[in-house]
């Protein structure tokens, strides 16, 4: 144990030894465990005891049992101890060439079908990397690949434009058209391409919309007219059920035609600037399972049209 900034800091052998005895109930058994002797053990309890501040164990006639002062750092103990097995054994695969963990994020409609698709071929390619997964915006996705605390994220330039990142390189996966979104009892189900003007006395469910510059709102100007009303809702399946329920139309990515309740029918625009692009963002320096998912991705993307 040491002292840092005033601060008491654990030796890791010292937390190893407290939950050895803790398990084992005794100095004596824990002290033939770990091929210490007895003499030992008691000696490095009494010192951990000391700079924790008190007696971390009841001393029984026969054995020990930890106190409360020693559950609470029993408790952190066995977690750290946890977590440094963890890192061990990730930095051991990664050493060897394979597995470890992969750090992916995607923005929320290329989890519908694109994200899960080329996970489902990256697992069977590596199957002991783990992956674990973040949604969240483009802009939040770049700012973590620029942190570092991502390894590899699924970006769009929707609906604000695709920002940099220091270090951060995009790659084009595929053209996402955006379709809109109506109640089957709509006027204009049946149609197979909507002229954007016949909305123009539509409620719009639109998260994005008046803050800053969006396709929608450049789209609706082209055509001549202003949305007549902005629902905001942020969550599909809120944008779904205003849309079912006869509230308004939504734009929705050709990405997320899967989840569309069978309540709604989608149907194209006439304007052909209404499509994204969707990238694969790396670091600088990728890690190799990035590289593989990327490649991954880019098979699954879905081709424009």
């Amino acid at each position: 144990m040491r002292f840092r900034n005033g601060r008491v800091v654990f030796d890791i052998d010292a937390l190893r030894l407290l939950v050895a005895v803790a398990d084992a109930g005794s100095f004596t058994r824990a002290a033939t465990a770990l091929n210490y002797t007895q003499s030992a053990v008691s000696r490095r309890i009494a010192t951990l005891e000391q700079q924790a501040g008190g007696p971390l164990f009841e001393r029984l006639p026969r054995g020990v049992r930890l106190n409360p002062a020693g559950r609470a750092l029993h408790r952190t103990a066995a977690e750290v101890l946890d977590r440094l097995a963890r890192a061990e054994h990730q930095l051991a695969v990664l050493h060897a060439g394979h597995g470890g963990l992969l750090h992916v994020g995607a923005f929320g409609t290329a989890n519908v079908a694109l994200m899960p698709t080329a996970l489902r071929a990256f697992r069977d390619a590596e199957p002991d990397v783990e992956v674990v997964a973040f949604e969240g915006p483009t802009a939040a996705l770049m700012a973590r690949l620029e942190d570092g605390t991502l390894d590899l994220a699924v970006v769009s330039d929707y609906p604000y434009g695709l920002p940099s990142a220091d270090g951060v390189t995009t790659t084009v996966l595929c053209e996402d058209e955006l379709l809109v979104a109506l109640p089957r009892r709509h006027r204009l189900a049946g149609a197979a391409t909507i002229g954007l003007g016949e909305l123009r006395d539509e409620a719009w469910v639109q998260n994005a919309y008046g803050d800053r510059p969006t396709m929608l709102a450049d789209a609706c100007a082209r055509a001549g007219f202003s949305p007549r009303k902005i629902i905001r809702i942020a969550e599909w399946t809120g944008k779904f059920g205003w849309v079912a329920a006869g509230l308004g139309v939504a734009l929705v990515p050709s990405l997320a035609a899967w989840a569309v309740p069978a309540e709604l029918v989608l149907r194209r625009l006439d304007d052909p600037a209404l499509r994204r692009t969707i990238h694969v963002a790396l670091p600088a320096a990728p890690l190799p399972a990035a590289r593989t998912l990327a490649a991954a991705l880019s098979d699954a993307a879905i081709p424009a049209g």
